[in-house]
């Protein structure tokens, strides 16, 4: 039979006075298979009682296994050694120290202890130091499972067994000083106070609940008595990282409110009600939940408002990156609202009454961005306005433009067309349907037109040199389908005298590190003339065709083409063209021609002028009008001074006839002399 918490106590009692009794040089010596009192589990139990050198009596307690399933304590050695006193008020007191071998973070494993029992008191006292640390408890002797705790600088590791029991993360660091009231239940515990953290760190075995070095106060709450642990907590936090899902906040050194309700049972983890208030960055409600695995399981933002760039530096920053989105710069403020769940987004909605913000890359900037959206998965929203001053996506410059929207049924759409000037054209969308909440398939289908867009514009957008045009097309279908946009239709471009046409446009991963565009080019009837003037390539006159098939970029750089280059009506090539076609295509001059015979002619007549490359990764395999015994033909020569130019190398670094054409085009391809 197990002997009930106070039999145990007057058996001690009973135990101690016999001792005080004891004749000199006597000792008795106590063994036990286990005994159990409330709340912990001794097993192979030693007590010795006998008289220490100074002739008081001397305590030793060991135990083989100690088991604490409240504190998550499980299979610890315990050993005491202390001396007994009984003082004037016949309170026993016990000074000595106290071993544990096991425990979480070391705690306890060199420790003094100092106890003191007093029966007319019916209390308890028991205090501890393990060198900075400092830990006095309090318990009632009839009530010996409930304890007022005081915890000065404690390890917060001390506690990695206790938070075992109700969830899957641990301590890494951190100090604590609390006074809190515990009461240990069958099964489980209670406990309340209010703590102090200096330099906190925690961390889960999936990595999405996370801090570092954090400092803060505040009041908490635990229940692990029927069902999942609940906990509540109102902190004030300052300084230092949290990670809470897909919020990693960079605390400032002013506080931050965080109240929170949570659930924890068997790995999973539910923050039923969650508030965080930074009074010059961000405020917000809502609720997230993870499954037993760590994977977020839902998000629920109810109210969230921020104020940038103060909450982008702290809160935003990680969150954007993931989506390409890196060193933004980030001015005004943002209200909204966000349902995310494991099978994708269920709603959101934002408004700004002004709001500026772009990349360091200048993929993405707009300036004056005003109004919102508000999009559910079911029913339908009320319509919104969302217009901007100036918008820059991957370095083209739209004008102002104001555009009507409405949720039904889980499809976001244009309500009226909208016109967007751009690059002294204009862009008209005709119609547009998305859906957010479509992980696969088709997720967004639109109807788009480009008129009068010039070339001169465009080209210093680009960073190429300037020439004149302009761009203009339609593309009555363009989807996004999977994680790539497929655009039906096309653009042409009335470029040099001649046109430019884009076909079976794809482009994958628009909004990623590394978006892939992939199409195919015509060139007609372009005039050289006016091409190799803007490029400075040297003279050369004559319609030019070709075409650039299964064009395919990754991160905006050729990885792959079929290119091929055909002036076939003859005309006219100046020395500094045939020196730089000779450069490009690694080759030389046929037919024996001399230096002092070119020197003689500035210009030289052709019949055929043909270059071929074909690109995949880095090496270009090159040819041209035809082959030839140690090469191909570039040039075909017409008249007297016959020309022929042959190139010699059928392959070449891509990165090395980029360079050669760069040469060409700033003057420092080779000269044939």
């Amino acid at each position: 039979m197990r002997p009930t918490s106070s039999h145990f106590l007057l058996c001690c009692c009973l135990l101690l006075g016999f001792g005080w009794t004891l004749p000199a040089r006597a000792e008795v010596l106590l063994t036990a298979k286990s005994i159990s009192v409330p709340g912990a589990r001794l097993q192979a139990v030693t007590l010795r009682l006998g008289e220490d050198a100074a002739g008081g009596l001397r305590l030793q307690l060991s135990a083989e296994q100690a088991d604490v399933p409240a504190m998550g304590w499980r299979r610890l050695g315990l050993s005491l050694d202390g001396n007994l006193q009984r003082d004037a008020r016949l309170r026993w007191s016990l000074d000595g120290n106290v071993h544990l071998a096991g425990a979480p973070g070391g705690a306890l494993s060199d420790a003094h202890v100092n106890i003191v029992l007093s029966e007319a008191a019916n209390t308890l006292l028991v205090d501890i130091v393990q060198g900075k640390a400092h830990a006095s408890t309090a318990l009632p002797l009839d009530q010996p499972t409930h304890a007022q705790i005081s915890l000065d600088n404690l390890p917060v590791g001390w506690l990695q067994g206790l938070l075992g029991t109700v969830w899957s993360g641990r301590p890494t660091g951190g100090r604590l000083d609390a006074e809190l009231a515990l009461d240990l239940r069958d099964p489980g515990l209670q406990s309340s106070g209010q703590f102090t953290l200096v330099k906190l760190g925690f961390d889960t075995p999936s990595g999405t609940l996370a801090g570092q070095g954090l400092d803060g106060s505040g009041r908490f709450s635990l229940d692990t008595t029927a069902g999942p642990a609940r906990i509540e907590l109102d902190a004030s936090l300052r300084g230092g990282e949290l990670l809470l899902g897909p919020i990693y906040a960079k605390l400032p050194g002013h506080p931050v409110q965080l109240a929170l309700h949570a659930n924890a049972q068997n790995g999973a983890f539910e923050l039923s009600h969650l508030r965080l208030n930074d009074a010059d960055a961000l405020q917000l409600d809502g609720a997230m939940a993870f499954d037993a695995s760590g994977s977020l399981k839902s998000l629920r933002l109810d109210r969230l408002h921020a104020n940038f760039p103060a909450a982008y530096q702290r809160y935003g920053e990680a969150w954007l990156s993931t989506l390409g989105l890196r060193d933004m710069r980030i001015t005004g403020q943002l209200s909204g609202r966000l349902d995310l769940r494991a099978d994708g987004p269920h709603g959101f909605a934002f408004d700004t009454d002004g709001l500026d913000l772009a990349d360091a890359d200048g993929r993405l900037a707009v300036d004056g961005l005003h109004g919102g959206l508000d999009w559910a998965i079911d029913g339908e929203r009320p319509a919104t306005t969302l217009s901007w001053h100036k918008l820059q996506f991957h370095r083209i410059a739209n004008g102002a433009a104001q555009s009507q929207w409405r949720s039904r049924a889980g499809m976001l759409s244009l309500q009226q067309p909208l016109q967007v000037p751009v690059l002294q054209g204009q862009l008209r969308i005709g119609q547009l349907d998305w859906r957010p909440a479509a992980a696969k398939g088709q997720r967004l289908a639109a109807s788009l037109a480009l008129t009068g867009v010039d070339m001169a514009a465009f080209s210093q957008a680009m960073g190429w040199p300037a020439f004149p045009g302009t761009l203009g097309g339609a593309i009555p279908s363009l989807r996004w389908v999977d994680d790539r946009f497929e655009l039906d239709g096309g653009l042409s471009a009335s470029l040099f005298g001649g046109f430019v046409d884009i076909t079976d446009l794809s482009l994958q991963q628009p909004f990623g590190a590394t978006p892939v565009l992939t199409g195919n080019i015509t060139l007609k009837q372009l005039d050289l003339a006016a091409i190799t003037s803007v490029f400075d390539f040297g003279g050369i006159t004559g319609p030019l065709d070709g075409s650039i098939e299964d064009l395919r970029l990754v991160n905006w750089s050729p990885v792959a083409f079929k290119a091929s280059l055909l002036a076939g009506e003859g005309g006219r090539i100046s020395q500094r063209a045939v020196n730089n076609l000779t450069a490009v295509g690694g080759g030389g001059m046929a037919a024996g021609l001399q230096g002092a015979v070119l020197k003689l002619f500035k210009t030289f007549g052709y019949k055929r002028i043909g270059l071929n490359c074909t690109l995949q990764g880095t090496l270009c395999r090159m040819s041209g009008l035809e082959a030839t015994d140690d090469g191909y033909t570039i040039v075909e020569g017409s008249g007297l001074p016959r020309l022929q130019v042959v190139g010699h190398q059928t392959q070449v670094d891509w990165p090395t006839l980029v360079r050669r054409l760069q040469d060409a085009i700033h003057g420092g391809a080779p000269q044939i002399r």
